[in-house]
Order: C-alpha cells, then sequence, then structure tokens
C-alpha cells in the first residue's frame, strides 16, 4: 500500500505542474489511469478548467468509468459545469446507472443545472426503487420549479439545487 501511496504523491506532485500549465490534454489522458483516486482527481481539475467542451470527456466518465466513486464525481462536477449539453449524459445516469450513488447525485446535479428539460427524467426517476434517489429527483424538481417561477437570484438557485 505504500508504493501506492508514494506513486500516487509522485504523480500528485507532476499533475500539479501541468495544472499550472492548463494542460487539458494531459488531464483527459489521466481518465483513463488505473488509480481511481488520479481518475478522480483529473475530473474535478478538468472541470475547474471550466470550457463545455470539457463536458463530452467528463460524460464519458459517467457513463464508462467503472469505479462508482469517480462517476458520482462525474455526475457532481457535470452539475457544477451548469450546461444544458450535460442533461443528456446526466439523464441517462439518473435512470439507468447501476448505483444508485450515482443516480442519487446525477438527479442531484439536474437539479443543479436547473434546466426544464430535465423534468421528464426527473419525473421518471421518482419511481426509482431507491428511496435516496427519488428524494433527490424531488430536490431537484424542486429546485427546477423555484428557478422557473420565484428565483431572481440565479447563484441562490444553484446553491439550493443540491
Amino acid at each position: 500500500m505504500q508504493a501506492v501511496t508514494d506513486d500516487r504523491l509522485a504523480l500528485f506532485a507532476e499533475m500539479e505542474s501541468k495544472y499550472e500549465q492548463k494542460d487539458t490534454e494531459y488531464f483527459v489522458s489521466l481518465l483513463e489511469h488505473p488509480d481511481y483516486v488520479i481518475r478522480t482527481r483529473a475530473t474535478c481539475i478538468l472541470v475547474d478548467f471550466g470550457g463545455e467542451d470539457k463536458v463530452s470527456y467528463i460524460a464519458k466518465v459517467l457513463k464508462n468509468d467503472e469505479n462508482e466513486l469517480v462517476r458520482h464525481e462525474a455526475a457532481f462536477s457535470l452539475g457544477q459545469m451548469c450546461y444544458s449539453s450535460t442533461i443528456p449524459s446526466l439523464s441517462d445516469a439518473t435512470l439507468n446507472d447501476p448505483s444508485m450513488f450515482v443516480r442519487h447525485e446525477a438527479a442531484i446535479a439536474l437539479g443543479v443545472v436547473g434546466s426544464k428539460d430535465a423534468k421528464e427524467t426527473l419525473e421518471k426517476a421518482l419511481n426509482d426503487p431507491d428511496k435516496p434517489v427519488v428524494e433527490s429527483a424531488v430536490i431537484a424538481l424542486s429546485n427546477i420549479e423555484f428557478m422557473e417561477k420565484l428565483s431572481k437570484n440565479e447563484k441562490f438557485a444553484k446553491l439550493t439545487g443540491g
């Protein structure tokens, strides 16, 4: 275990340098790294770089990563990006991911994005067999309704979405 930790720390040092250079391609390549901790960190960094061009990379992680924690982080990250282009990937994960943990986070993320285009998916999620997913769909739908009808403060609405 110590060797894994040492290797990870060495890679983190390299990642810090690449982060300062805003080396998108480097972090995209890390999305395939065998260490789930590295994949999670790469996902977060790509989102931090910003830009809608990163959505397809994070969406691929959400759809295909073997680790539910990494997929969870991808769902969270897509929500934080707040682009309508994230809705198809988040909708698919909300309804189809094998992990309740990921379905819950994808539903919450749809609420953070706050688009009425997510309502149909969230209404379907109200029938999910796992209570946390249903509760997350309720929260997300409430936030979308709040943003549509009441909120004049978009920042506040995003914070209350999940």
